[in-house]
């Protein structure tokens, strides 16, 4: 079994309060659960109305598949005009 992680820094560019922050993030997490069957939660920053630290696992019998399940979620929110990654950091165990 390989389980892989990854938490993403995120900057919202359309959030001027918490409540227009938390309409971003919840909408990302909604797609990519739907999308990709990842587990995926906002787990840092959540006082920030423009910083948000979010973070999904993938559990495999292969590590490939991880790999490409990752890279896949990556680009799908790098390719999502209302944020931008600051950093991630990705695990596999």
């Amino acid at each position: 079994m390989v389980v892989g992680t990854c938490s993403l820094e995120l900057k919202i560019y359309e959030s001027n309060s918490l409540k227009e922050k938390r309409h971003v993030i919840k909408s990302i997490i909604g797609r990519l659960k739907s999308r990709f069957n990842i587990s995926i939660s906002e787990v840092g920053l959540n006082d920030s109305w423009q910083l948000s630290v979010i973070g999904f696992a993938c559990v495999s019998n292969n590590s490939a598949h991880v790999n490409e399940v990752i890279s896949k979620v990556i680009k799908f929110i790098d390719g999502d005009s209302r944020v931008e990654i600051i950093n991630y950091n990705i695990e596999l165990l």
